[in-house]
């Protein structure tokens, strides 16, 4: 098998959202399979809504999502000299022509057609008139007048379509710029693209594409058109369906690969199993098992795959995911390493990494910055309480080895000699030291912020 090579060709007029990011996903893990090339192409020829600053979101995107790419990234607006010097041998070959029939004119004949119960489409008047370049002229492929346009998709099977359905399409718009179709198969025979998956709208642009190809003697690459993702109630996709960009969910504090493995489900199965990690997706994308029907993104479904990643990734790597979190909260001088070991103490209570930065956070603030819950500090930081807190504070002091079986040993031979519920003495004690209700065991919490420390948010928690 020669080397497979794949692209995705987002254009910059906003977010890279979810349906772009399937999209990528699957032409990343084809190419990474079959050990071939994955490249990236910017289709930036909407000059009035592309932006750079969609441009370089949309590759940030990319890189959170893992999706690196192959070679230097094409932009179609740095190429236009290239699909001009296509179209020139295709009119000097006779594949092409020049049209002057005004879009007044072209409107009227569909019009006609349509009055006629045929289908609406330029009539092909200008074809043989032998026209040269002129003012408010265009480029016209003279396609065959009989026949049919047929390929295999990898997704829908067999696909063929009547040229009398098509029309002579314009190649080059009378301002002297390619259309999308002209462009679209220069870049993916110049980029050596031999797999173009993408979204299924595209269907009715490949038969046009192909007869370019077929005009220029190019080779045709296989296409796959993969069903547009669905809501839960099966229609189309929107926000109230919980969609949204890939930056949306990133700032959501979801995990990257939560967001992958969610969105490989949807219209790609290997079986009954619903968790890959990354390696055993680029094993087994083989771009076979692609569904040909529409797929429901389901927002629960994506928070129980990130629930479960935020349980069974590495330290380090949750360590790297949450330390912009916590900077963002102004603790700028933590590190990997030095949040690292306290990660433990929150993920599994956490639900995102916003939650797992909330839950590090308290183990970082300094006593005197400690914020504390009003609602926690008036149910348990009452006079009663405080006396316990100090009780408790007074026997930590005292202790010549600050471990957890001491801690215990303090705090539960406290209650006993009370005589009282546990939570009496302890939630006391935790909302003193973490300013919250909820939270990790507190030997482990201690422990976390060190016996001076653990001591002087007591002391703050006395005063309150």
């Amino acid at each position: 098998m020669s080397k497979i090579i794949t692209r995705f060709a987002p254009s910059p007029t906003g977010h890279l959202h979810i349906g772009g990011a399937r999209t990528a996903l699957f032409c990343w893990l084809l190419a990474r399979h079959y050990g071939g090339e994955f490249r990236l192409r910017i289709e930036d020829t909407d000059t009035e809504r592309s932006k750079q600053e969609y441009t370089d979101a949309i590759l940030a995107s990319m890189r959170w999502l893992g999706l690196d790419w192959d070679g230097e990234l094409t932009y179609q607006t740095q190429r236009t000299a290239r699909y001009n010097e296509v179209i020139d041998k295709m009119l000097e070959s006779g594949h092409a022509y020049w049209c002057s029939c005004t879009p007044e004119e072209v409107e009227a004949m569909r019009e006609t057609a349509r009055a006629k119960g045929e289908k609406p489409r330029y009539d092909g008047r200008c074809r043989e008139r032998g026209l040269d370049a002129g003012p408010g002229r265009v480029v016209r492929l003279k396609i065959p007048t009989e026949g049919r346009v047929v390929f295999d998709d990898m997704v829908k099977g067999h696909i063929a379509t009547d040229v009398s359905e098509l029309d002579d399409m314009i190649l080059r718009r009378s301002d002297g710029m390619p259309t999308y179709n002209m462009a679209v198969v220069v870049d993916d025979h110049d980029m050596g693209i031999t797999h173009v998956i993408r979204g299924d709208d595209h269907v009715s642009n490949t038969p046009k594409q192909i007869l370019i190809y077929q005009a220029l003697g190019w080779d045709l690459p296989v296409f796959g058109h993969v069903p547009m993702i669905l809501g839960k109630d099966r229609q189309k996709l929107s926000k109230r369906h919980g969609a949204r960009s890939v930056v949306e969910y990133q700032n959501d504090g979801l995990l990257p690969h939560a967001l992958v493995n969610c969105l490989v489900r949807l219209g790609w199965s290997h079986g009954d199993q619903e968790l890959f990690s990354m390696q055993e997706l680029i094993d087994l994308f083989d771009g076979k098992n692609l569904n040909s029907s529409a797929s429901a993104f389901d927002p629960d479904k994506l928070l129980w795959f990130n629930a479960h990643y935020l349980r069974e990734t590495p330290l380090d790597d949750l360590a790297r995911l949450v330390l912009p979190f916590i900077q963002q909260k102004g603790f700028t001088d933590a590190t990997e390493a030095s949040i690292e070991p306290l990660v433990p103490l929150y993920r599994e209570r956490a639900k995102n990494l916003i939650e797992l930065a909330d839950g590090i956070a308290q183990l970082l603030y300094k006593s005197a910055d400690l914020p504390y819950d009003e609602a926690g500090v008036a149910k348990w930081l009452t006079d009663e309480g405080k006396e316990y807190v100090k009780v408790i504070r007074d026997q930590l002091a005292a202790l010549p080895s600050f471990d957890k079986e001491s801690i215990e040993h303090v705090i539960h031979s406290y209650v006993e000699s009370l005589g009282v519920k546990f939570k009496m003495v302890a939630q006391p004690v935790r909302v003193a030291i973490t300013g919250v209700i909820g939270g990790p065991g507190l030997p482990e919490f201690m422990l976390a912020i060190g016996k001076d420390e653990t001591l002087a948010r007591m002391d703050r928690g006395l005063t309150l």
